[in-house]
């Protein structure tokens, strides 16, 4: 089993910044990828960014450019940094981690996802 705690969310001004964190626990071998998904009021979830053990990434093209996603293999913990954060940014931000075999990043869905956090708010105001 693997379990994932997100922190960082909070509320920010539009145009201001935010870091989120997602630590993970347990089991860790047992995964390659971790994505941090986005979930708004009266929208779906989506993906917005994605990393994988070696390093790719991928984003969502709503975010590229402002977004960044990283890692730290010594905490056990991915990050997601958000620049130039806008109102249709805000939402309850998730992080998930599977293990792809072979598939590429963009293909990570929250219903795959075996692991996944419980979200923390992120609220932008304009």
């Amino acid at each position: 089993q693997v379990q994932l705690v997100e922190s960082g969310g909070g509320l920010v001004q539009a145009g201001g910044s935010l870091r989120l964190s997602c630590a993970a626990s347990g089991s860790t071998f047992s995964i390659n990828a971790i994505g941090w998904y986005r979930q708004a009021p009266g929208k779906q979830r989506e993906l917005v960014a994605a990393i994988s053990s070696g390093g790719g990434t991928h984003y969502a093209d709503s975010v590229k450019g402002r977004f960044t996603i990283s890692r730290d293999n010594a905490k056990n913990t991915v990050y997601l940094q958000m620049n130039g954060l806008k109102s249709e940014d805000t939402a309850v931000y998730y992080c998930a981690a599977d293990r792809l075999w072979g598939s590429a990043l963009a293909t990570m869905t929250w219903i795959r996802s075996p692991y996944k956090g419980q979200g923390t708010q992120v609220t932008v105001s304009s």
